[in-house]
């Protein structure tokens, strides 16, 4: 029994006291209602509140949460307000909220597009705590309102110039990650810093990202061709994939492989297909890019390596693989605009990814499944860390799967295919492309299994309401068993 008990108590200072927002959201969690709910004949005050959940959700899935955690945090948002026969629908960039009146009053609705994806992180954390706001003070919409104005307005945490150095950090963990020179290391910064300049003015005059994505993959070889083809004359010995896969892994980490993925697996497949397509659209830019620089390269009379001369994917050196993923994880995270406390999270996500995959690569798993368990042990890490770091678990799983991602096998299976060799080439690309959905798989694998390993507790202060409530005392608020949120995929 002591022992039990000790293993308790670590097991608590593990997973913390603080319960994440999605978990305080899960059908039958205790949740704080107001006093007075808004009468069914208010239309101006359930527009109120509609709007206000349509504009956190908007928020939510700009920032690649899945649809079917966005659905539940915007019910969760209206019932605390006591709105709860709310019909919630997330279709990929669309969110409608509609709130039934019962059968002698036409629903109320409210209806918000989400015009662009970003990656601004602390955003999303901001989110966050204001739904923690809502569920344990029940402010006013007024204030949530102007909250939420703040939030959406508010400028990046960090400047430009350095978030341009942190995905050039992210190619440099990479590269260290496949065992790259010193050369290798120094110039697959300097490309990725080059090539998200370049794209950042490329956005500001609204081009699609599709050509972005394309440019990204075209500079990403040139310099590792040139110097491939002065290798002699300057008296190096390099692997020209290592620079171009980190190039290659910088231009996909920013795409939502994860939503698309856990959306499939959850429950919301038209929003799924369309993320899938999106993710698969962008990729295509980056193979189009890469193919047009290896064509113009043989044009001029260069040339890289063969498919068979090409280092596999990671180094024997087990350190650097271990460095390289934490770099990886920590700078995706600044180059996200992720959080202060965030950042060591994420390198510990990454150190943890990038171990997992070496002690694997020791044994006969092979790519896919080592990516699998590694994404699993990520999500875990996101969704334990949501408690105990009030992290976001997007933050910790998009940066920890960093390193995991198949630039490589993306750029040998292209060459392949280019060089002749095409059924070695296919069959990199499909293995790129299994161990992508493995990877993501894996993650929200990983954070169900951290919700369901400690369910939610009641603060001490809500408890006493809610012991006052059972003897009959008088109480100042109204606690209340949410029904399950209906859905309508």
């Amino acid at each position: 029994m002591r022992v039990k008990a000790m293993f308790r108590q670590g097991l608590d200072k593990i997973l913390g006291d603080a319960t994440a927002t999605i978990d305080t959201i899960e059908p039958g969690s205790i949740v704080v209602a107001p006093r007075k709910p808004i009468p069914l004949d208010d239309e101006a005050a359930i527009t109120e509140v509609l709007d206000l959940a349509a504009r956190i959700g908007a928020v939510l899935l700009d920032s690649g949460t899945g649809a079917i955690d966005t659905g539940n945090q915007i019910a969760f948002v209206a019932s605390i307000y006591g709105l709860e026969d709310v019909v919630v629908d997330v279709t990929f960039n669309r969110i409608l909220v509609s709130a039934r009146r019962g059968p002698t009053l036409p629903p109320v609705t409210t209806v918000r597009t989400v015009h662009y994806r970003s990656l601004d992180f602390t955003r999303l954390a901001h989110v966050d705590r204001l739904v923690r706001r809502i569920r344990q003070l029940a402010i006013t919409p007024g204030t949530a309102h102007r909250i939420v104005d703040g939030i959406v307005s508010a400028p990046h945490p960090y400047p430009y110039w350095l978030a341009n150095l942190a995905w050039g950090v992210l190619a440099l963990g990479i590269s260290i990650l496949l065992g790259g020179t010193t050369l290798v290391v120094l110039t697959a910064f300097l490309t990725t810093v080059v090539i998200v300049a370049l794209n950042r003015r490329l956005a500001r005059i609204g081009t699609p990202i599709f050509f972005q994505q394309m440019l990204g993959g075209f500079i990403a070889v040139l310099p590792a061709a040139g110097l491939y083809h002065w290798r002699e004359a300057l008296d190096v010995s390099f692997a020209p994939s290592q620079i171009i896969a980190a190039g290659i892994v910088a231009l996909l980490s920013g795409l939502s492989l994860v939503g698309s993925v856990q959306d499939a697996i959850t429950g919301a497949p038209i929003t799924g297909t369309a993320r899938f397509s999106e993710v698969v659209l962008m990729t295509g830019g980056i193979l189009a890019g890469v193919a047009m620089a290896i064509r113009l390269v043989e044009a001029l009379g260069g040339s890289l390596p063969g498919l068979t001369t090409t280092s596999p994917f990671g180094p024997s050196d087990v350190a650097a693989t271990v460095i390289g993923g934490a770099i990886a994880a920590g700078a995706f995270a600044l180059a996200s605009y992720a959080e202060r406390r965030a950042i060591p999270v994420a390198l510990g996500a990454g150190v943890l990814a990038s171990g997992v995959i070496s002690g694997l690569s020791l044994t006969d798993a092979g790519a896919i499944v080592s990516g699998a368990v590694a994404a699993i042990v990520v999500g875990l890490i996101g969704g334990l860390a949501a408690r105990r770091a009030l992290v976001p678990p997007l933050v910790v799983a998009v940066a920890g799967i960093t390193p995991l991602l198949p630039g490589l096998a993306m750029y040998r299976g292209l060459y392949g295919v280019m060089s002749g060799e095409t059924l070695a080439g296919f069959g990199e690309l499909a293995t790129a492309i299994a161990v992508g959905c493995s990877i993501a798989a894996g993650v929200t694998l990983g954070e169900f299994i951290a919700r369901t390993l400690k369910r939610p507790r009641l603060p001490a202060a809500l408890a006493r309401q809610r012991d006052a409530l059972r003897d009959g005392r008088p109480h100042g608020l109204t606690l209340t068993r949410r029904k399950p949120p209906r859905w309508n995929p």
